[in-house]
């Protein structure tokens, strides 16, 4: 085990023990290794902290679930509707040949991409559930390019920490940290069981983060920002920050 390993697994349970006396220390000590989510304030700030630390030392290379193509659910459930806006309409009515996503922020060479330029980097097709933190969820074949492709072909520069990603949905947006961002398995989807990414599961593009749950996975994708901070992120209720499963 190397001295940040260590390190890790002292803060992790330094912060699994501490009362209220310690708490601010472990905290300290948690932050200075990246373990601390955004959210970690409030009644439910420890039970985060915990939560996505131990997620981050115990796990941060496994993968999601992989299932045979005989479990793909036979009718997935389309959660909520798309947007009513002419602008939608309008790129839908084209095929969405004219959907852009803008790559932005803390990256050397920002890029406005197509679909089409999107197909053109590798693929990767796999098998997983989304699941809602409603309790339903399905299994499907989400096929797309690997964010972490697209953000080292735009050049990620050495402060980044989170990427934001938004729909073109209004007040939607989501974040991950680059563990998540860089992840084999987070994926820019555009294919679904074969075909393309219907618009009732978030077509043209939806952000698949497997690792966690639904809602982490926005649809309608047009947008992605490369960030050191999460000050755009909504203030006030919401779900947690980090929906590891």
């Amino acid at each position: 085990m190397n001295t940040l390993s260590r390190r890790k697994l002292i803060t992790a349970g330094l912060a699994a023990t501490a009362g209220v006396s310690g708490l601010a220390v472990a905290a300290r000590m948690a932050d200075r290794h990246g373990l601390i989510p955004p959210d970690c304030g409030g009644i439910y700030g420890l039970g985060h902290t915990l939560t996505y630390a131990s997620h981050r030392i115990l796990t941060a290379n496994s993968l999601a679930r992989e299932f045979p193509r005989s479990e793909i659910s036979k009718t997935p459930y389309a959660n909520g509707k798309p947007p009513k806006d002419a602008e939608f309409k309008h790129l839908e009515a084209g095929g969405f040949a004219d959907w852009r996503i803008a790559i932005e922020g803390l990256v050397a060479r920002p890029a406005s991409l197509s679909l089409a330029d999107l197909k053109a980097h590798s693929s990767r097709s796999q098998i997983t559930q989304l699941a809602c933190e409603e309790g339903w969820s399905f299994i499907a074949e989400w096929t797309g390019v690997p964010l972490a492709e697209v953000l080292n072909a735009a050049g990620i520069l050495p402060q980044a920490r989170y990427v934001l990603y938004y729909s073109i949905q209004r007040n939607w947006l989501g974040s991950v940290d680059m563990a998540d961002a860089m992840h084999p398995q987070t994926l820019l989807t555009y294919g679904m069981n074969g075909g393309e990414l219907p618009v009732g599961h978030g077509g043209p593009l939806r952000l698949r983060v497997p690792r966690q749950l639904g809602y982490k996975s926005v649809k309608f994708i047009n947008r992605l920002k490369v960030t050191d901070n999460l000050d755009e992120l909504p203030k006030g209720k919401s779900y947690s920050w980090y929906a590891g499963i």
